[in-house]
């Protein structure tokens, strides 16, 4: 662990070719998050508004780094660089153990504290000897989806995939077909992310398999496309649709009958925190015991008025 009560500087931000980046400078410690999400995915701007709150309030200097097309490869270098910039910690997603763990443990073995949110699980965060983990349980978080919605009825699904890339995140696929008590088998669809194709793919799915009584998606990647593709069948509104994530789109679908819920992982929580404990543990030498569930939360059109003025910002 780095000595306590560090002696107050300037420090600059490290500049690479290969990351979209926000910064919010201060006097004091040092932080970057690095994520896998490309620029086009605006669900991570509450991410990125999050880690400015929290070096503001913190007082110190925060960094948002980005592969700009989710290319992990790029990401690995981002960490990398990162690492060599100096900060006095790392808070970064785990999208992928295989290509992400070697330039995650020599941050570590580097001196640098990580600590792992988002994406990942605590065991994986543990293997490369980060901090800790702050995130949503994915698994489990789906179980709660399936059993939901098997007490409402659904018998058979479609899970909407847009980063089969990242193995944790299919685990939500998996844990809902196992809280609805069905195979996953091919329920499960890699859609890719270009909005047009998602739409395409969930079209041909459900003209192909018309007995499909509920949908999947896992994130406004998907789900926005989804929606386009329900009007243009003309199931909106008639067949069940639950979401992970929260955005401006998946929203009025809550609102509008369209959605039945979206699942709040508080990505607000998963930026903020880490920032909150690194700060304390190099200050103070403070630490919590324990990694840090974010979620998972159901959001129904009950009680959406907050959560509907924020989305996009803070929730």
């Amino acid at each position: 662990m780095k000595t306590f009560f560090k002696t107050l500087a300037v420090t600059a931000v490290a500049a690479t070719a290969l990351m979209g980046a926000t910064a919010v400078h201060a006097e004091g410690e040092r932080y970057i998050l690095v994520s896998h999400a490309p620029d086009s995915d605006s669900w991570w701007n509450t991410i990125r508004n999050a880690l400015s709150l929290a070096g503001e309030q913190m007082n110190v200097e925060v960094e948002y780094r980005n592969p700009p097309t989710g290319d992990i490869a790029d990401m690995a270098r981002i960490i990398e660089q990162a690492a060599a910039s100096g900060p006095d910690g790392i808070i970064t997603t785990l999208a992928d153990p295989t290509v992400l763990n070697d330039s995650i443990q020599a941050a570590v073995d580097a001196g640098i504290d990580v600590i792992i949110m988002n994406s990942g699980t605590p065991e994986q965060a543990r293997e490369v000897g980060a901090l800790m983990y702050v995130g949503q349980p994915e698994y489990d978080a789906g179980f709660a989806a399936g059993q939901r919605a098997a007490d409402d009825g659904v018998t058979s699904f479609l899970c909407v995939n847009h980063v089969i890339s990242n193995p944790v995140v299919a685990e939500r696929c998996q844990g809902f077909a196992d809280g609805l008590g069905v195979e996953l088998g091919e329920s499960m669809i890699d859609a890719g992310q270009d909005p047009q194709e998602i739409q395409n793919r969930v079209m041909a799915y459900l003209n192909a398999n018309p007995d499909t009584d509920g949908i999947l998606t896992l994130g406004p990647t998907s789900a926005d496309p989804t929606i386009l593709a329900l009007e243009e069948l003309g199931l909106a509104g008639d067949i069940y649709f639950g979401t992970f994530d929260l955005g401006e789109n998946i929203v009025n679908g809550i609102r509008d009958g369209v959605i039945q819920w979206g699942i709040d992982q508080q990505p607000f929580l998963q930026a903020y925190l880490p920032v909150v404990v690194l700060t304390n543990y190099h200050r103070y030498g403070v630490l919590p015991g324990n990694n840090i569930n974010s979620g998972p939360g159901f959001i129904t059109a009950d009680g959406l008025e907050l959560v509907e003025a924020l989305a996009g910002e803070f929730r």
